[in-house]
């Protein structure tokens, strides 16, 4: 698509640089200034989100969303048990378009800070991988009819847990090896749930399967090469290393935001897909520049200039001074406030 097909329509979110300046405000109809704004900048037209008004007339609560949505997974899981069957028309009509409203939210750090698991994890998890996942989807340029699949597959990816004790899953200390075996089963257990459900799309049931492999073959259950893992399957393990190392589980608490960036970074929890990691990586920073963020020394600022060739340790303002995290390389991002 031209950037001149957006002549006349509405960004859905703020339209960022490389280094996070505002060029185009969220709700702004673009007109050409903005187009040749946009061209100087070299932004692509898969990063511009377009708001649909006739599907967008309000501003939501996503955490009041992610509470419905939450509510309906419980009732999910707990279907599935009684009747071994998915109930197919309420997640198309009642599930997915909460998930998906909730991924086109125009404050990202906002909408993570929603889908955090703070108390019940397994399905706070659930919708906030759906929902990262989405939102990742949107930034790599996926068509509308892959998102939906992708959708799908994220929200349903844990779906095998239906058969896994509740003993283990809320188990608050280290699980013993035959217990972490057991869990690892989740993965079969779902893809056998899905593939045996005809409405759905083959991928979505891979998803399930494949979102513990990792791109160094050292995953489970398969141990798959990065070449066999459908790229479905690459985005949902990203959102779901995400969602984990940022919510409160029963065995730890959130992890800081710059030790789960560098921990993504670093694949310490196996190689992920490394041109997921990067889209995701780099339009959550993007997203940085205007945020307050408390810092690892107790002081709070906010992110005024992101330095592109370090871009996790920004320029932070601080009470009218300024202090760059370049160059202070013992002070971190410890949280963003919202």
């Amino acid at each position: 698509m031209n950037l001149d097909m957006l002549l006349g329509k509405k960004s859905k979110n703020d339209v960022l640089n490389a280094v996070g300046l505002l060029l185009v405000p969220a709700r702004t109809t673009i007109d050409e200034g903005y187009i040749r704004l946009l061209e100087q900048h070299h932004i692509h037209q898969s990063e511009i989100m377009l708001l649909d008004e006739n599907t967008e007339r309000f501003v939501f609560n996503p955490t009041d969303l992610v509470k419905q949505a939450s509510r309906f997974s419980q009732d999910l899981f707990d279907e599935v048990k009684a009747t071994k069957k998915l109930p197919m028309s309420e997640i198309n009509n009642e599930l997915l378009p909460i998930v998906e409203q909730m991924s086109s939210h125009s404050d990202v750090f906002q909408l993570f800070e929603s889908v955090k698991a703070k108390d019940e994890y397994t399905h706070q998890h659930n919708i906030g991988v759906g929902v990262l996942s989405t939102l990742i989807g949107r930034w790599m340029g996926l068509s509308e009819s892959e998102l939906s699949i992708l959708t799908m597959a994220a929200t349903l990816h844990d779906i095998g847990k239906v058969h896994i004790s509740d003993d283990i899953l809320l188990k608050p200390g280290k699980l013993t090896a035959e217990e972490f075996e057991e869990i690892k089963r989740h993965t079969t257990y779902g893809y056998e749930i899905l593939k045996n459900t005809p409405e759905l799309n083959p991928r979505v049931s891979l998803v399930a399967l494949q979102h513990h492999e990792r791109s160094d073959a050292r995953g489970y259950p398969l141990k798959l090469q990065e070449h066999q893992v459908d790229p479905f399957s690459r985005i949902v393990a990203v959102a779901d290393v995400f969602h984990a190392m940022s919510s409160k589980r029963p065995y730890h608490e959130p992890l800081p935001f710059h030790e789960v960036i560098n921990e993504m970074r670093k694949g310490s929890f196996g190689e992920l897909d490394p041109e997921v990691v990067s889209v995701f990586l780099k339009m959550m920073v993007r997203h940085l520049v205007g945020s307050r963020v408390k810092l690892t020394d107790g002081r709070w600022g906010e992110v005024v200039y992101i330095n592109p060739h370090d871009d996790t340790n920004p320029l932070i303002r601080i009470e009218g001074a300024f202090l760059d995290l370049s160059q202070e390389r013992h002070i971190h991002i410890q949280e963003i406030v919202i």
